[in-house]
C-alpha cells in the first residue's frame, strides 16, 4: 500500500472562521480522508509540530508527501526543507498544491522564483485536459469545472514542466499551467495549481480523482538506488 503524509502549515484553520467552516478537520485532514476512502495509506503532519511533523522516521516511511502552504512559508525550518529535498531526489514522490508554489522546497527544487499573476475574485476557472493519454488525468473527462477559485496567471517562473497535464483559463481571461510533472534525481513532482482555502475545491471530486491519480504517478518505483563514484570496469582490459 502506498504510504502517503500531508502536510498543511495549518494556520488559516486556526486563525480563519471561514476557513474552519469549509475545511473542520484542516485541508490536510479532508485530504488524508479521501485518500484513505481510495485504498491509500495517509496520515498528516502540520508546521507547529516538532520539526514540522516531518521527522526522519515519518520521512523514511512516507512514499508520497502531499505539501500545502501559504502564509507561513518562511516558517518552515531550512533543515526540514534540505531533508525532503535529498528525499525526493532519492525517489519520494511530492505533490505541490495551489500556494505551495512558493514554498521553500517547491522554490528549492525548481531553481527559480516560482511567481505567477493572481487575484482572488472567486471567479470560475476551467482547468482543461491537454495531456489526455496522462495517468494523472484518468477518469477525468475534457476538463474540471470550478465555480469559485483564486486565480493564477501567467507567466509562471517554473522551468518547462516535463509532463503538462492541465491547463486553466479564469473567467477574467488569464491561462494558467495548472498540472506540471518535473522530475528530478529518482523522484517526480507533481504542481496542481486548485485549491484556495476559502473555497471547497478539495471536496470536490474530480480533484479528488486527479490527486489519487497523482499519488500513484509519483510514488517510487521498486528500483535500486544507482551506484556511483569510482567504480571498477566490468570487462578486463589493458591499460
Amino acid at each position: 500500500m502506498v504510504k502517503v503524509t500531508v502536510w498543511n502549515e495549518n494556520i488559516h484553520e486556526q486563525t480563519d472562521a471561514e476557513v474552519r467552516d469549509v475545511y473542520p478537520e484542516g485541508i490536510h485532514g479532508t485530504i488524508a480522508n479521501f485518500l484513505k476512502e481510495n485504498g491509500l495509506e495517509a496520515k498528516t503532519a502540520t508546521l507547529e509540530q516538532p520539526e514540522h511533523g516531518l521527522t526522519d522516521n515519518v520521512l523514511n516511511e512516507t512514499d508520497v508527501l502531499i505539501w500545502w502552504g501559504h502564509t507561513g512559508h518562511d516558517k518552515v525550518d531550512d533543515r526540514i526543507v534540505e531533508k525532503v529535498k535529498d528525499r525526493v531526489l532519492k525517489g519520494m514522490g511530492l505533490i505541490v498544491l495551489h500556494s505551495g508554489h512558493f514554498s521553500k522546497i517547491f522554490k528549492s527544487l525548481m531553481g527559480t522564483t516560482c511567481d505567477l499573476k493572481w487575484r482572488e475574485a472567486g471567479e470560475n476557472e476551467r482547468l482543461w485536459v491537454v495531456n489526455p493519454s496522462h495517468p494523472i488525468a484518468e477518469g477525468i473527462g475534457e476538463y474540471i469545472e470550478l465555480d469559485h477559485e483564486e486565480m493564477y496567471g501567467e507567466h509562471f517562473d517554473i522551468p518547462e514542466p516535463d509532463e503538462l497535464v492541465f491547463l486553466s483559463w479564469f473567467r477574467g481571461g488569464e491561462v494558467f499551467r495548472s498540472g506540471c510533472v518535473f522530475n528530478r534525481g529518482l523522484g517526480k513532482v507533481f504542481y496542481f495549481r486548485p485549491g484556495h482555502e476559502t473555497f471547497p475545491t478539495y471536496h470536490q471530486d474530480d480533484i479528488q480523482r486527479v490527486i489519487v491519480n497523482a499519488v500513484n504517478y509519483v510514488k517510487p518505483l521498486n528500483q535500486n538506488q544507482p551506484i556511483r563514484g569510482n567504480v571498477q570496469p566490468l570487462e578486463r582490459f589493458d591499460k
